[in-house]
Order: C-alpha cells, then structure tokens, then sequence
C-alpha cells in the first residue's frame, strides 16, 4: 500500500510600504501592493488550483482527497481582496475530503524566540479555522516546516493536537526514509510524518525546467515513482507551497493537466490511495523514533535556518523585534499588538537573505525589493516607529495585556 499525502502550503505576507526614518505614519503596509499580488495570485493559482481539486473530488467520489494550512495574514488578504477564494475554500472544506492544519496565525519564527507567543498565534489559528471551515485541526504544521526537538513539547502542552508534519532531511533520518510514520523522541503521544523532498520537488521545482533528465513529467511516470514506494514504505508526503500551481509553474508548462491527470494514473494501482495526514496517522503505526536536536526546515538545500537566520541583518532583525513583546503586549494597544504580529511573518526576514541573491534564485521571488540590504533597512525603520509608539503609551496590567492580544488574533 502507498498512500499519496498531499498537503500544500498557502501563504501571502502583508509587505511593508517603503518607509524611511522620516516617516511618522502608523500605517506600515503596503496596501496597494497587497491587493495586487493577492489578486494576481488568486487567478492565477488559488481560483484554479481550487476549481481543479473540486472537480477531482467530485469525479473520484471522494478517494482523491488533499489537505491545506492557510496562514491567517492571507485569509485577513482573502477577505479583503479575493474573497471568491475564500468562498471555494469553504466548498472544499464541505466535501469531507479535505483537511485543515494547523500552524502559526502569523507564519511567524516565534517558536525560536518566545514560547508564549508561539503558543497565543496557534490557538487563534485553530479558533479561525473553526470559525471559517468547521474544522479543529489535529495535525500541526510549523512555519516552514521549522521543527526540533522542542516542538512536540510545547504541542503536547497544548494539547489536542495528533501529528505534526515535518521535512524528510536526508540527515535526521540516515539509512531510513520519509516513506514511513515516526514519533519524535520528546513525545510519545504524537506522531511526525516527513516529507519526501525528492518527489515534491519534482513537482514544485523541476517540472518546466527543460534541462532536467525526467522533463517533460508526465502523470504515468510519476505514478510510477509512488508505486515503486510499496514493499518499502506506507505514504508518500508530497508537501509543496499551493502557488507551485499556477505561479511558480505557469499553467502553460501544462501544470494543471499534469495534476487533472494524476490521480487517475495513481489509482490505476489497486494498492493505492488518496489520504489526509490525519488518515495516514489513524491507519500507519509509527516504526521508530526520529531525534532532531539542531534545528531543521523545508528551505533550500540546507534545510536549515539560514534562509532567515544566515546573516547579521537577520539576526539583529529578528533579536531587536522579540525583544520588544513585553513593552509591546503591556501596551495594551490592538493596534500596536496587531502591527507588531504583522511583523514576525518569516517572509520579511526572508527577503533580508544574502547567500544567493546574486544568482536570482527563489529568494527573489515574490521580493519587492532591489535588495536585501533595503529589506533590513526599511524594516528597521518600521521597527523604531513601533517602539517609539509603545513609549508613548504607560504599560497596561499584564493580565489585560494577553486577553486583548489574544482577542486580536482570533478576529479577523
């Protein structure tokens, strides 16, 4: 038996507008700008990638089924800008066939710096994805896929929750593979399931590169690849952002056909299946545990930190806006909560990277600016406005602190 898991990633930041030492306005986004790649990604991927899977769903009666964790800074987007979007993602969360994860309501690193705050953004992400689907996740996903040994503690402590999904670095697992369920060495209630990055990479970075050996992918050889799984695994974990559809891959690389086409091509083997994380777990017991003691994610070659972590810029972006949540939180102001949360997305830090900016590489995509020098600069620019606006306000009781932050998050 090989079970296909498809979960993908659906994600849009709040960029920031250009704003100088200057600047003493409050509004540090880039409205204008938001509204434009939230619209243009919608039609070109979210609108058809989500039509498609409806489509599937219905034509195999529910064995094709996928899952999705949807960052709450793009559902606030979808809401605003593409709420027709948000419409086909309730549709698809009433087939049943469909299941929503969990993760960080921000896509924020805060696992990495605050553990209070890490804990707040997950339960305000399971309030709205109740809220908008209906659905508690039981399956949780980290921002990036960012996971140690650290993680499924804090899981634990909040509890409710079954699996977490994770990246299948070649390093953590040695002579196994991601093909099988695991637990993590820190917890004996949950379960991890870890991406095959060789197979999702085919679809989410080399389908149209015309220099690869296997291009053109058709359907059939890529079913072919899940089958040979069988005698040496229970799943492929095919993890992959959403945007692969439409935006990374353009549809004239014949993406979407590619996906029309593939669940047909792997259910021609009757040892095959469709499932979502939280089947794969009921239905897979684990084979072992996995020990991950230094930090590892779904990013580059590495798959580790240093895609947002890699240079001082980041470094010192990420220290100077963690050491402002105490004097931020005892504010007391929504306001001021809310711009501060905007500003723990990982993308900011993202577009700060340097390793391979001269190449033109991913780092550049969807980057607005010229440089990642700029990114650090305008975002520290932003950075003392926020601490200047806190000074001007007396701290608040912490106790009231927290309630109205939490209330923050969890009203979209």
């Amino acid at each position: 038996m090989a079970s296909v898991c498809f979960y993908f990633q659906v994600h849009q930041p709040q960029r920031l507008r250009h704003y100088t030492v200057f600047d003493r306005g409050t509004n540090y986004f880039d409205d204008h700008k938001n509204a434009e790649v939230c619209i243009k990604v919608a039609n070109k991927c979210y609108l058809p990638a989500n039509r498609l899977m409806l489509e599937l769903i219905e034509k195999y009666k529910g064995r094709f089924k996928i899952s999705y964790s949807l960052t709450g800074v793009l559902l606030e987007q979808l809401e605003l800008y593409a709420p027709e979007v948000l419409t086909t993602f309730k549709q698809l969360a009433a087939t049943g066939c469909v299941e929503f994860l969990a993760e960080t309501y921000y896509h924020s690193l805060s696992l990495l710096y605050s553990r209070d705050e890490f804990i707040e953004q997950i339960k305000a992400h399971k309030q709205i994805i109740r809220r908008l689907f209906g659905q508690t996740p039981r399956v949780f996903r980290n921002t990036e896929l960012i996971y140690n040994n650290s993680l499924p503690v804090i899981i634990d402590q909040i509890g409710g929750f079954d699996a977490i999904i994770t990246e299948g670095a070649d390093h953590i697992l040695g002579y196994r593979n991601a093909n099988f369920v695991y637990r993590p060495t820190s917890s004996a209630g949950l379960k991890l399931l870890l991406k095959n990055y060789r197979l999702s990479d085919d679809i989410a970075f080399r389908f149209s590169n015309r220099d690869w050996s296997e291009w053109p992918l058709r359907a059939d050889k890529f079913a072919g690849w899940i089958n040979q799984i069988n005698g040496n695994g229970y799943v492929c974990n095919l993890f992959m952002d959403y945007e692969t559809f439409g935006e990374h891959q353009w549809q004239d690389t014949g993406i979407f056909d590619f996906l029309r086409r593939l669940p047909e091509e792997i259910l021609r083997y009757p040892d095959n299946d469709f499932k979502t994380p939280s089947e794969v777990i009921k239905a897979y017991s684990a084979v072992g545990t996995i020990d991950v003691p230094h930090t590892i994610s779904w990013a580059d070659i590495e798959r580790d930190l240093s895609a947002w972590r890699g240079n001082p810029m980041q470094e010192n972006a990420l220290t100077e806006l963690y050491r402002l949540e105490d004097k931020v939180k005892q504010t007391g102001d929504l306001d001021i909560i809310a711009d501060w949360r905007k500003l723990q997305t990982s993308d900011h830090f993202y577009y700060m990277c340097t390793k391979y900016f001269a190449d033109g590489d991913v780092h550049k995509y969807f980057n607005h600016y010229d440089s990642p020098y700029d990114a650090y600069i305008n975002f520290m620019n932003v950075l003392d406005n926020l601490n200047y606006r806190c000074s001007k306000i007396p701290a608040q009781p912490e106790v009231e602190s927290s309630h109205t932050a939490h209330q923050q998050m969890a009203v979209v």
